[in-house]
């Protein structure tokens, strides 16, 4: 018995092996795409690793040295130092962790909102869809980063605050894209033989509907990243994300206007690490797309 069950497994165990095989392969191929996956990884690493990576790790909280302040990069402080003598060099490399951390919780949450919404509205229609997506309606008329601003600016200021506001204002997104895959997919034989099964509603849409209907929010979501990296920077920048002394991107460029000139590396290189963050999740948000698009899969 157990002979059988495995001959049955492997099959499609190898099926998925090979699927995964040829993704990764379409992903390398691309030369953009592979160099924004490495750099993915990299700020990835850097954000776990940073505590051991960072010359002066205690920089990225109170501690202080106002005896080198703003001193240029150098062999002992890589990126200089900040007007209180920190180290730029060990802040850029904690708000990795911070940016990173923040950007993967905020699309984590929109998505815990937007998907089982999406879903519902359309697998059952009706008046529920209805007014579902008519609140969606309500808030896609606002820009996300308007948005957030005013809903941070509403519940207070501070990263956690932030991560919420970006969360609020980003599921509708991901509801009306789940929504029109969510159409599609209920008028399949395999849903509608789990309904005449007497598959619970609940059960249909978790099984059967939203693993049919994924495959694009994951494309939208590993692209919103860069994206959501940026609203929490500018939402910091503004002053109702992190409050000082954290060590985020955005915090930092605002404490550096004060010292742009006679400072550069200030403001310099949290920007280069934004600008590097947003275009490595950008470029692979698209390489995806391409590799779980049949449209634009290149094989």
């Amino acid at each position: 018995m157990n002979k059988m069950i495995v001959s049955k497994i492997r099959p499609v165990l190898k099926s998925h092996t090979g699927q995964w095989k040829l993704s990764f392969h379409l992903l390398w191929r691309n030369s953009l795409t592979r160099a924004s996956l490495v750099t993915v990884i990299i700020l990835v690493l850097l954000a776990v690793f940073a505590p051991l990576l960072a010359t002066f790790p205690d920089h990225a909280g109170t501690a202080t040295n106002p005896s080198a302040g703003l001193l240029a990069p150098s062999g002992t402080y890589l990126f200089g130092t900040d007007e209180q003598g920190r180290d730029i060099f060990s802040r850029v490399l904690f708000g990795t962790r911070i940016s990173l951390g923040a950007a993967v919780i905020s699309v984590g949450l929109a998505l815990l909102i937007g998907i089982p919404l999406g879903a519902y509205a359309g697998a059952v229609g009706g008046w529920r869809d209805e007014v579902i997506m008519r609140v969606t309606d309500i808030f896609l008329s606002f820009p996300p980063l308007l948005l957030s601003i005013a809903i941070a600016a509403l519940i207070g200021p501070s990263l956690q605050n932030a991560m919420l506001a970006i969360a609020l204002s980003w599921w509708p997104w991901y509801t009306r894209l789940i929504r029109s895959q969510a159409i599609s997919v209920k008028e399949r034989q395999f849903v509608r033989a789990a309904q005449a099964a007497g598959a619970k509603p609940g059960w249909v849409i978790m099984r059967h509907i939203v693993p049919n209907c994924i495959a694009p929010v994951i494309v939208q979501a590993s692209m919103d990243i860069g994206g959501v990296i940026l609203t929490i920077a500018s939402l910091s920048f503004l002053g109702l994300g992190a409050q000082a002394p954290s060590p985020e991107w955005g915090l930092m460029i605002n404490t550096s206007r004060n010292y742009l000139l006679s400072a550069w590396w200030y403001s310099i290189f949290p920007g280069v690490a934004i600008f590097i963050a947003v275009l490595a999740f950008n470029l692979l948000g698209d390489g995806i797309r391409e590799i779980l698009d049949p449209k634009t899969r290149k094989l």
